[in-house]
């Protein structure tokens, strides 16, 4: 991998071995002094690095898994951030799984995956720089110029420019919106996502001509079936499914997919779309491993450009995991234990060294 600078390198590895709060004074001391914390803050604070700064730096690693079955999946996350001073970048946003608000980042990410391997090939961090008068509580609220939406849209082309090769294009229900089919299939790519049970969807043309659409849970549909429906609001018929999974209190959970791939039939659709869950082991692995959230730093392009460092930090990991057989976790696992051993014998020796200690042993 050719970094944009020596220091990146360093500070990307750095991620991987840090357990804890991750700041450029720690790096400096494990540097031993080489680098001055001043010089490693002055080359995080140089520049804004973005989704065309990744992509230098995983192009080619792209280019050699990619194939016409890879996957391109797109999601966000919210890294909670509660005692953080609040800016454009650190502020408020809803997180449906929590069903609440809480102050953190969230970032929408791009994730090529093939041949067993997920490389982040680009991302936008929400950026809220402008206040409104909410209309349910009168008070200000931050909002982002631009739409998630819109920030998918604007991801999917960013990946299409720089000539990735994929099959489907995955995402939630979040991202299902008649919007974004339209722009996909303007696009001449296919997509697999989900469709919340309120969606309404139409059985033939004939009946989306009169209008006659009725809610996807009204529908009787075996699980391996498909049908072609019209989605309302969408011109071209969609190849639908349903999958059916047990939850841990053994009721059973629905989840309705669509694709604009009318050759596929429900076991492609449903062994693609499960590929979706790469994104969320990388959510996992960036927080638990390259210590996406533990920079204490203030300004709004240092607490970014850890960010990026964070995800350059998991690219690292996934190469790693493919030369020594080993997953993010136990590889992690493994540099903890080393570091400990090391720890321990140090301290043996200061034991035996104490007038104290050492006598008592």
């Amino acid at each position: 991998m050719e970094f944009l600078s020596p220091i990146f390198d360093l500070y990307s590895d750095y991620l991987i071995v840090n357990q804890g709060q991750s700041n450029c004074t720690t790096l400096s001391a494990l540097l031993e002094g080489e680098l001055s914390h001043d010089t490693i803050t002055r080359s995080l604070n140089s520049a804004d690095y973005g989704s065309k700064e990744l992509w230098s730096v995983v192009k080619p690693l792209v280019k050699q898994i990619s194939s016409s079955q890879g996957v391109l999946c797109f999601d966000d996350t919210i890294e909670e951030k509660a005692y953080m001073g609040e800016n454009d970048m650190i502020c408020w946003h809803y997180d449906h799984c929590l069903k609440r608000s809480v102050k953190g980042i969230n970032q929408i990410t791009g994730l090529y995956y093939n041949q067993g391997v997920s490389l982040p090939i680009c991302f936008k961090i929400i950026h809220k720089t402008e206040w409104v008068i909410d209309k349910k509580t009168n008070k200000p609220k931050r909002v982002s110029k631009v739409s998630k939406q819109d920030h998918f849209r604007q991801l999917l082309q960013q990946s299409i420019d720089n000539s990735v090769i994929f099959k489907y294009i995955l995402a939630d229900s979040w991202y299902s919106s008649a919007e974004n089919f339209k722009f996909i299939q303007e696009l001449n790519h296919h997509f697999i996502m989900p469709l919340k049970a309120n969606r309404k969807v139409a059985l033939s043309g004939e009946e989306k001509r009169k209008g006659n659409y009725q809610s996807i849970e009204s529908l009787e549909l075996k699980e391996g079936q498909t049908l072609l429906v019209y989605v309302e609001g969408v011109d071209f018929p969609l190849c639908f499914t349903k999958q059916v999974f047990q939850n841990e209190g053994e009721s059973e959970v629905a989840v309705y997919l669509v694709t604009n791939d009318l050759t596929a039939d429900a076991d492609c659709i449903k062994t693609y779309y499960a590929l979706r869950w790469k994104i969320e082991e990388f959510h996992k692995s960036i927080k638990s491993n390259t210590g996406y959230a533990s920079s204490p730093a203030h300004t709004i392009r240092t607490q970014s450009n850890h960010l990026f460092l964070s995800m350059l930090a998991f690219v690292k990991l996934e190469a790693l995991k493919l030369s020594n057989k080993e997953n993010h976790f136990a590889l992690k696992r493994k540099l903890t234990l080393n570091a400990l051993k090391n720890a321990w014998n140090k301290l043996k020796i200061l034991k035996a060294n104490d007038p104290i200690l050492g006598r008592a042993a």
